[in-house]
């Protein structure tokens, strides 16, 4: 009969434990995927802003062969991303790839290719902003101004790519903080539960005399152990949703470098180790102060 208890009570131990790390695994995943949506903004603002592009137009005068030996100069500029020289050709051909009738230009101007040599660069992703934009104009009015007429972007691009960046970035920050809240709550009240299913073994300890500390020491360890596996899980969750996006959406190509990789996965386990533990202290510290009566 008392082995058959004994035998019950084990299985209800191991039941709540893994129900417990069943549920802080879910409730990680819900916050691996916020996390990993701020990586994915954060790729697609430097790709925006490494697509911005800014125009150099010079001084009608000088020839092509001046105006590419400033982009050779310009390409050596840890600014830029990329520096290209687009020939008068080459600016026709761009008119018609963005739907433009290049004929109806050189009609207007009898046969003769009206559009200017021109050099256009794409600013590095630290670069993309007003002022360091500024900053390069001036730099390079500095060094060639005697021969640039005028360093032409669309203001209303940049503002949009930092500011709207921002907004999301801000907005997907308040929500992960809310899943946190939301999940130290959830987390707090597995623990519990698995706790009060131990209320008399931990009574029964203080009773013959252990020590407070002595009493918490196994069940922190046990709770680390419970962050490390959930957030270890989680991570795998979230990889393989990932992998299946990635099979099953041929527009969506979702990919993880290794440094964003060992982030998330340590920023997984660090707040389910965090959760665990302070929630398992505060339970415990609840039954410890108890009184016997109070524990039926």
């Amino acid at each position: 009969m008392a082995g058959g208890v004994e035998k019950y009570n084990k299985r209800g131990v191991k039941t709540s434990y893994i129900s417990t790390i069943i549920g802080t695994s879910l409730v990680l995943f819900v916050i691996g995927l916020v996390i990993s949506g701020v990586f994915g903004l954060d790729q697609l603002q430097k790709q925006a802003k490494e697509s911005l592009v800014c125009d150099l137009f010079f001084q009608a005068d000088l020839n092509e062969a001046d105006i590419k030996q400033v982009a050779q100069e310009l390409e050596t500029w840890d600014q830029f991303n990329e520096v290209e020289f687009v020939s008068p050709e080459r600016a026709i051909e761009t008119f018609q790839e963005d739907g433009q009738n290049a004929d109806n230009i050189m009609e207007i101007y009898n046969g003769v290719n009206p559009m200017p040599p021109t050099i256009t660069f794409k600013p590095n992703e630290e670069y993309a902003t007003a002022e360091k934009l500024e900053e390069i104009r001036v730099l390079i009015m500095e060094s060639y101004g005697d021969r640039i007429e005028e360093m032409s972007y669309d203001k209303a691009s940049v503002e949009s790519v930092n500011l709207g960046f921002k907004q999301f970035v801000l907005l997907i920050g308040a929500v992960a903080l809310l899943l946190i809240i939301v999940a130290f709550a959830m987390i707090n009240n597995t623990i519990r539960l698995s706790l009060y299913s131990k209320r008399f073994s931990i009574k029964t300890m203080q009773l013959v005399g252990a020590t407070s500390g002595y009493i918490r020491r196994p069940f922190l360890w046990s709770s680390v152990g419970m962050g490390v596996i959930s957030g270890t899980i989680a991570m795998g969750l979230v990889l393989a949703l990932f992998y299946a996006l990635n099979n099953v959406l041929d527009s969506i190509d979702i990919q993880l470098d290794l440094m964003s990789f060992l982030f998330l996965l340590a920023a997984l386990v660090i707040i389910g180790v965090v959760i665990s533990i302070v929630s398992t202290w505060f339970a415990l510290n609840k039954y410890l102060r108890m009184k016997l009566d109070d524990l039926y």
